[in-house]
């Protein structure tokens, strides 16, 4: 079997045994009466912020801002399965194995992705009718691919961070708070980049959510295809950018734990 073909092959079961936890955690009654509940239920909380301001464009300024964010906040979510390994004691077993760390967490959790662009999409157009937002026939379509890069490009990022989790078990909690607030504060959610200072729209520009929410407002605005397409190909870049990172880093921080034994269930 080649290299090729034996990574593949990792990433497919790797991928069937994070959908096997999928199911175990939710079925469908439950999703969609548990979890998308709960989702619609955030979305139309800030856009009832808006309504109380009494300004219908500040409505669908935060109705698509957070309903958005629910697919980073998704994807976000893979930063938590090292801590997941190392508390059923197989963390130490993945990467003692031949394959690489990395291809495994990636693989495992990329349900994540799929499972953050649905809801942010069934979050977006279920508060939107009750909040009355105009659907741009058929411009809205490309909301639908735009949304599932923020989804992979959050993923990518949130795989990255699983990295750093994995070398310091004590800042999972940490981590996850921050990198959820973050998103939520810096990357245009609840308030336009406008407002920032320079240095900090700049930065925001480097996180999965920014560049990828402007290419949805744009299409709901009716912008430029062309901006539509630079800032879609800008989040792809930003979501490349950290999976390249998690890989470059992922490795030398397993090695490292190898060394000093806190990949251990009690380390």
């Amino acid at each position: 079997m080649t290299a090729i073909a034996s990574t593949l092959n990792v990433m497919h079961h790797a991928f069937r045994a994070g959908l096997a936890d999928f199911r175990a955690m939710w079925t469908w009654k439950s999703w969609l009466s548990g979890w998308m509940v709960r989702v619609v239920a955030q979305v139309a909380f800030f856009a009832l912020l808006g309504e109380r301001i009494g300004d219908e464009q500040k409505t669908f300024y935060l109705l698509v801002g957070n309903a958005i964010l629910i697919a980073a906040i998704t994807g976000v979510f893979s930063l938590n399965m090292t801590s997941a390994e190392r508390w059923a004691g197989t963390l130490p077993l993945l990467v003692a194995s031949p394959s690489s760390p990395i291809i495994v967490f990636s693989a495992r959790g990329s349900y994540l992705a799929f499972d953050g662009a649905l809801s942010a999409l069934a979050a977006l157009f279920i508060a939107g009718g009750i909040f009355g937002l105009e659907l741009p026939w058929p411009a809205v379509l490309a909301v639908v691919p735009l949304t599932g890069i923020v989804a992979l490009a959050s993923y990518c990022f949130g795989t990255f961070l699983a990295g750093i989790v994995f070398r310091f078990r004590s800042i999972n909690s940490l981590v996850v708070l921050t990198t959820h607030v973050s998103l939520m504060a810096a990357c245009g959610v609840n308030v336009p980049l406008s407002y920032y200072p320079d240095i900090l729209e700049w930065f925001s520009r480097l996180l999965p959510v920014t560049n990828g929410l402007l290419a949805i407002r744009g299409v709901f605005d009716g912008t430029e295809t062309a901006v539509i397409l630079r800032d879609a190909g800008l989040e792809a870049t930003v979501g490349a950018g950290w999976m390249t990172l998690a890989l470059l880093s992922f490795n030398q921080l397993a090695s490292r734990g190898r060394r000093d034994g806190s990949l251990d269930y009690g380390a």
